[in-house]
């Protein structure tokens, strides 16, 4: 098992606290790591959600949290001390619909709080930067799969273009000062402990309740759903995988010729119709759903389906869970979940 053979590191996870964030944290807490943990516990959903994943994480003596913007300059001051040789950048204001009706905060926690890690690494001269991406980034790309090295120029949501943006960014500084980068185009992730404002939270909250779901373009889109567990063990192993000029791992390497930097895709690369996607909760809910069938949002793509042939190469592995037992795992912590709270 590559667990047990990895180093130890001082590795600060930003959004520690968000969905992936306490996933990724939890298992480099059991692989033996320390983590420092910075989130601004902000409200853009359930609070309490957050605080009870972080108070779950503080349990171990190897995690010490920090609450605060990543974009304020105490985030700076207080966090370089701890010299990290690694960083995870999780946080970030997500949501493709309210990059819509709120895109200023996205400026300041995307790219100031972009900005702002980007300093860290290179005054903690730090041995990889690992940071999220979206799979939102191929944007009216209509070849699928999506291939890390497809062109990204037509986003669609402003909250894509914040991530291509930190894309940009980190190429940048990854040229200028040598830092070793890799971004990470995430493919719908989901699972327990999952935000309130992702489709697969709000159907089985508003199926138990009896409500109709809101289902856009009528269920025609396709998706690549991505179990949570899978996403954030691909990315404990990328730690390792430490990009270097001029040395690619495999002819589908995405790796810069003037930086060390590349993109991976972490996706399940297996298309799941939206539809398909509604009738697996129905199964495990057994609930039979109503639905308020709506046309497409703004923003919206119709499909997404990740290649992974570069993380195959990098890992040896690729995300494998199958919606039957993921959506199963949701539901199961859902019930239990709500029946303590």
């Amino acid at each position: 098992m590559l667990t047990g053979r990895m180093k130890k590191h001082k590795i600060v996870v930003t959004g520690c606290a968000g969905f992936i964030g306490f996933h990724l944290s939890k298992l480099l807490l059991t692989e033996g790591h320390e983590v420092i943990g910075v989130d601004a516990l902000t409200d853009y959903y359930d609070q309490q959600l957050k605080i009870k994943r972080n108070q779950m994480l503080m349990k171990s003596e190897k995690f010490k949290f920090f609450e605060m913007r990543i974009e304020e300059n105490d985030f700076l001051l207080k966090i370089s001390r701890f010299c990290p040789d690694i960083i995870i950048h999780l946080a970030a204001q997500a949501g493709v619909r309210y990059s819509i009706e709120n895109p200023k905060e996205y400026v300041d926690t995307n790219l100031v709080g972009m900005f702002s890690v980007l300093e860290l690494a290179r005054i903690c001269e730090v041995k990889h930067l690992l940071f999220a991406s979206t799979s939102s980034i191929y944007g009216s790309n209509e070849t699928l799969p999506f291939k890390e090295t497809d062109k990204t120029d037509h986003q669609l949501t402003f909250y894509a273009a914040t991530k291509k943006a930190n894309e940009s960014m980190t190429h940048a500084y990854s040229h200028i000062w040598k830092i070793p980068s890799t971004g990470l185009r995430f493919f719908t992730v989901y699972g327990p402990w999952g935000r309130p404002d992702l489709a697969l939270f709000k159907f089985v909250k508003a199926m138990l309740e009896g409500y109709k779901i809101d289902v856009y373009n009528y269920g025609k889109m396709m998706r690549d759903f991505t179990y949570v567990d899978d996403l954030v063990l691909a990315i404990s192993q990328l730690i390792e995988k430490v990009p270097t000029v001029y040395e690619p791992c495999s002819k589908n390497d995405t790796l810069s010729k003037v930086a060390p930097y590349r993109t991976v895709n972490i996706g399940n690369s297996n298309q799941v119709l939206l539809l398909d996607f509604i009738s697996e909760i129905e199964y495990q809910l057994n609930i039979k759903s109503k639905m308020n069938l709506m046309e497409i949002q703004p923003g919206d793509v119709i499909s997404t389906h990740a290649d992974v042939s570069l993380l195959k190469d990098l890992i040896g592995t690729v995300p494998a869970t199958t919606i039957r037992h993921g959506i199963k795992e949701f539901v199961d912590w859902y019930r239990l979940y709500y029946r303590e709270h």
